[in-house]
């Protein structure tokens, strides 16, 4: 009996551990997002006051500059850093519980390439024929870049027996859409090839509430979408025959994590152009944050995480050599890159 009670509170403790070291986790992740956005909000060529920032919100009058750059500028920026960024963690979230690789990510898989193809189209030729492509336009066209990359992706799955052939086809592709994204844009004559280049490389800059707007709307029904799917994710982790015996329809459970992982690639893309290794990175970071992979827990701290990055790498790459202004992949790579080496190097001692 003395052992029994014993192993229940040995239980409930480790129970409440856990708990306590989700609450904390979350709280991390909750403290830092809001930490990163005041500073991308005050931080730059121009400083903007906490006091001006506090005022402002509070719907008093600010100098005129301020609030421009702090309503106009800044503050849709911010908000797009923090929204793309947690959507590309999650999209990568379901990429790699898809293909059940560590290192898949819609970067690496050229979906994020293929993409900004479609985008690189839609955006010349509404260029080329002086009309205003929308923010839905923008979306529809890389997600249709998105399914096609992802496509072939799936083709090569069935053809290929060894994961790394499968990401080595990804990356192939994605540098083919790229080499062809470059060909556009380096032959498209128009007053506004600046901004076109500097989207084709990556970056949050240029972004207007109405595409904040737009994205909220996107991947907010995708995220919640996805949380609901928390279950049948769960299931589906311990294996396709275990998931198929709790009653899950498998190929319409993989064509749901397919599109979605895809609308939420084709939403970054179409606003912020190519971003990479967030994806990858940003779920195994979270994961040994929580130490756990459940699902209803990672969904949202992968979309917190992502949102953390982002709003980090974007920061430094406005400010670091100010006023020139880093692509945001420069940045994401530098510090995600290094987690996908160890993430490899974790493997590989794993299998020895």
């Amino acid at each position: 009996m003395a052992e029994k009670r014993c192993g229940g509170m040995g239980a409930d403790d480790g129970n409440r551990q856990r708990s306590i070291r989700y609450i904390l986790s979350f709280g991390i992740l909750f403290a830092l997002l809001l930490l990163f956005l005041v500073w991308n909000i005050r931080v730059g060529s121009v400083s903007v006051s906490y006091d001006e920032i506090i005022r402002s919100l509070l719907g008093q009058e600010i100098g005129e500059t301020a609030a421009n750059i702090l309503w106009r500028i800044r503050m849709p920026r911010a908000l797009a850093a923090a929204i793309l960024g947690g959507a590309l963690a999650l999209s990568g979230y379901l990429l790699q519980t898809f293909f059940h690789n560590p290192i898949a990510g819609p970067f690496v898989l050229g979906i994020s390439s293929g993409a900004k193809l479609t985008v690189a189209l839609v955006m010349v030729f509404s260029l080329g024929n002086a009309f205003r492509a929308s923010s839905g336009m923008m979306i529809i066209a890389a997600f249709v870049g998105a399914m096609l990359s992802m496509g072939f992706v799936l083709l090569m799955s069935r053809k290929v027996q060894r994961m790394s052939m499968l990401i080595i086809s990804g990356v192939m592709i994605g540098y083919i859409c790229s080499a062809i994204t470059d060909l556009i844009v380096t032959f498209a004559n128009d007053a506004d090839i600046v901004n076109l280049h500097n989207w084709s490389k990556g970056s949050f800059s240029g972004i207007t509430w109405e595409n904040v707007a737009v994205m909220t709307l996107v991947v907010g029904v995708v995220f919640v979408i996805v949380f609901f799917m928390s279950k049948p994710i769960s299931a589906y982790q311990m294996g396709e025959a275990y998931a198929q015996n709790m009653g899950i329809h498998i190929r319409l459970f993989r064509a749901a994590l397919v599109v979605l992982s895809s609308i939420l690639s084709a939403c970054i893309t179409a606003f912020a152009g190519p971003v990479s290794f967030v994806g990858i990175a940003v779920p195994h970071l979270v994961k040994n944050l929580f130490r756990t992979s459940k699902p209803i827990l990672m969904i949202p701290a992968c979309f917190l995480g992502g949102g953390v990055f982002c709003l980090f790498c974007d920061l430094i790459a406005r400010t670091l050599f100010a006023p020139t202004e880093l692509s945001i992949s420069t940045v994401t790579a530098v510090f995600g890159a290094p987690v996908v080496i160890l993430i490899m190097i974790c493997r590989q001692k794993e299998k020895m």
